[in-house]
């Protein structure tokens, strides 16, 4: 075992430095220089698709993979070479790994038993955790008499009461059915803004990622696409990549052809065509860009089509409650170029008819577009920063 390095840094004992993290497997690389430092206390999502690497980091950081190379630093100590129980982690898993035969109680204090805590600690200590999970009226119980809730209650229970530098959650709530993964975020966010401790979590589920998260680590096959708070992500993203990822519904994306009309430019397609300002989007040069924008942000063209926008017969609609998603165009144009589906989000009250014939105007502080080759966003670097 390699000796124990300590680096310079603040005194923020919990936080998590990564420098150039990779991780192969063979001659397989499946995480590319991995570079990200995480606060003291700070709340951090992994998210991504799967096969893009997040659950991979998250168990390097927890020891239970081995880093291939770069650094790892936990309150500034190098923990490449030391095992899961002395870097100061509890985990918490999809799978709650409790053991049927013992009570939840037992199970709880487990790891401090092995560890020989004494017995008047553990009893604080349970005490104190099961408080404040509620779990207090089921420590006699065994794990099979819990709903799935109250049993990812009491995983997180465990590894809690070890008093942990750092938490990591590796898609602890996907077992979980709406309702319940709804309540559970709900505690785990209470959880955090009571404890304060350093949270790693890791999820595919941008609706948990978008609550939950401080900053969101978006993934992309084994790199980081974009590192920024769920508004940032949201509000501007850094490729079509992110913007497709994040949103629900998900945002249009179409490819469009550039004309440059003095005061603005203007996007063409067969789905429509759209007027951008020059000053937001580095556009000199270009002939074609995908276009982005967002259901909610398409708005009923009361002009009919007459001033620009998006028209097409109504395919699908979805009800939604309060609003439907309508989903309107696909086919072929006057000129056979192929039609992509646009979808907008409208207030119920307004839905039209299957077959009606439906126009919409795009919001133009609204609009994102993107590099047709790289997907890279195309906002000017002032305007990203505002």
């Amino acid at each position: 075992m390699s000796p124990v390095t300590t680096f310079p840094t603040k005194k923020n004992m919990s936080a998590i430095s990564c420098h150039n993290i990779i991780k192969r497997y063979g001659d397989t690389q499946v995480v590319h220089p991995f570079d990200l430092d995480v606060a003291d206390n700070e709340f951090v999502v992994f998210l991504g698709p799967s096969g893009c690497g997040k659950s991979t980091i998250l168990r390097m950081l927890a020891g239970l993979e081995d880093i291939s190379g770069g650094d790892l630093l936990i309150g500034g100590e190098r923990v490449n070479d030391l095992p899961p129980q002395e870097r100061g982690i509890a985990m918490v898993f999809q799978n709650y790994a409790l053991y049927p035969h013992m009570s939840v109680r037992d199970n709880i204090v487990f790891g401090l038993k092995r560890l020989k805590v004494p017995k008047a600690e553990i009893d604080t200590r349970i005490k104190e955790v099961s408080d404040t999970l509620g779990l207090e009226r089921y420590l006699q119980r065994k794990p099979t008499e819990l709903s799935g809730g109250q049993q990812q209650r009491v995983a997180i229970a465990r590894a809690m009461i070890k008093t942990p530098k750092v938490f990591l959650f590796d898609e602890p709530l996907s077992n979980l059915d709406a309702k319940l993964r709804n309540h559970m975020r709900i505690e785990i966010a209470r959880l955090h803004q009571a404890l304060k401790t350093t949270t790693v979590y890791v999820t595919h589920d941008q609706h948990e990622a978008m609550t939950l998260a401080d900053r969101i680590v978006l993934l992309r096959d084994g790199r980081i696409e974009q590192v920024g708070s769920p508004r940032e992500i949201y509000e501007r993203p850094c490729s079509a990549f992110v913007a497709g990822f994040i949103g629900t519904p998900p945002m249009n994306l179409v490819e469009m052809s550039v004309h440059d009309a003095g005061s603005h430019f203007e996007l063409r397609g067969p789905e429509g065509t759209v007027h951008v300002d020059a000053r937001r989007f580095a556009l000199e040069g270009r002939r074609r860009v995908t276009l982005g924008v967002r259901p909610a942000h398409l708005l009923v063209d009361a002009q009919g089509g007459r001033g620009g926008g998006f028209s097409g017969e109504v395919q699908l609609i979805e009800y939604l409650g309060n609003e439907v998603l309508v989903s309107f165009g696909r086919g072929n144009g006057n000129d056979g170029k192929e039609i992509n589906e646009i979808a907008a989000l409208m207030p119920s009250a307004q839905c039209p008819r299957l077959q009606e014939r439906v126009s919409f105007v795009a919001d133009p502080a609204q609009v994102h577009l993107f590099d047709v080759d790289s997907g890279a966003s195309l906002l000017r670097a002032d305007v990203r920063l505002h």
